[in-house]
């Protein structure tokens, strides 16, 4: 049974997550990397978001990561770790998040003591997520909580974006969507990323994309025009619901007052950083 009300715990992860993923928008990461050798933009990003599990192998990378081409993936990992270790990668991603934080949000708000709260409030919910079959989330949870409250808010931010993205992945697999027809499905929503985006950063080619939602089409989830149709809403809904059911026990915890409170104060932080360009325009969308 609930404590929190409907949806709440679903918009606080909504509005927490921006200030994990901005990172990867930035040219920060990207620029650190190059610094050090890796000068290949997806290529830093799979070192960056995998090293916490070590120096692992493509497949696995693959499988955590679930929509990337595994071409794509076996094209840079891997040799990169050859460039980068997983321990250098890990710092050069704390000095990113720090420089991108800094400049989206300011100065002013990175020393407010609303931003130390919102890291307490975001590293207390943390408490309660759980390990089992979330391998990114439990390689994350094995790092230290950096003393600056900004990178803490960034860190459990990422934590509680890695529990959720395990989970959402077991609703996937449960589904039997492969990673094309999620990502297909998602940007049929609107409120995924755009075709363009997707085909140019996931490694997939417009044929594969096409099979994709062929296949979306064949199982009466995408109408002709490649909209959903009421089963493909349907199902799209009840991916979430029950992502929400299993990303629910870091919420609970917080408490109705706390998940308010962090909504609140997370809410602002991540339209500052939208309104600095945090993200880029053609993220979203179907097109």
């Amino acid at each position: 049974m609930t404590t929190l009300p409907e949806l709440a715990a679903r918009r606080c992860y909504s509005v927490v997550n921006p200030l994990h993923s901005a990172i990867y928008f930035a040219p920060d990461f990207g620029e650190e990397l190059a610094e050090l050798g890796l000068k290949d933009g997806a290529a830093a990003y799979f070192v960056g978001r995998a090293a916490p599990l070590g120096r692992v192998c493509a497949g696995t990378v693959t499988a955590t990561f679930f929509n990337f081409s595994h071409d794509l993936v076996a094209r840079h990992i891997p040799a990169a770790w050859d460039v980068v270790s997983p321990e250098v990668a890990l710092e050069a991603r704390l000095r990113a998040a720090d420089s991108v934080l800094r400049r989206v949000l300011g100065e002013e708000v990175i020393a407010s003591k609303e931003l130390a709260e919102a890291a307490e409030l975001a590293l207390r919910a943390t408490e309660a997520c759980s390990r089992l079959a979330r391998p990114l989330y439990a390689a994350h949870a094995e790092l230290p909580v950096p003393d600056a409250p900004h990178l803490a808010l960034w860190h459990a931010a990422t934590l509680l974006r890695e529990h959720r993205g395990d989970a959402h992945l077991m609703t996937l697999v449960g589904a039997g969507l492969d990673a094309v027809e999620a990502l297909a499905s998602h940007t049929a929503t609107g409120q995924g990323m755009s075709t363009k985006w997707i085909l140019r950063t996931r490694g997939y080619s417009a044929e594969e994309w096409e099979a994709g939602r062929r296949r979306l089409r064949d199982r009466g989830l995408l109408t002709a025009d490649n909209e959903l149709t009421e089963a493909g809403e349907r199902l799209r809904r009840d991916l979430e619901a029950e992502t929400d059911r299993l990303d629910a026990a870091p919420y609970e915890h917080l408490g109705a007052e706390g998940v308010s409170r962090l909504t609140e104060l997370a809410t602002a932080f991540s339209t500052t950083a939208r309104e600095n360009g945090a993200f880029p325009a053609d993220l979203r969308g179907k097109s």
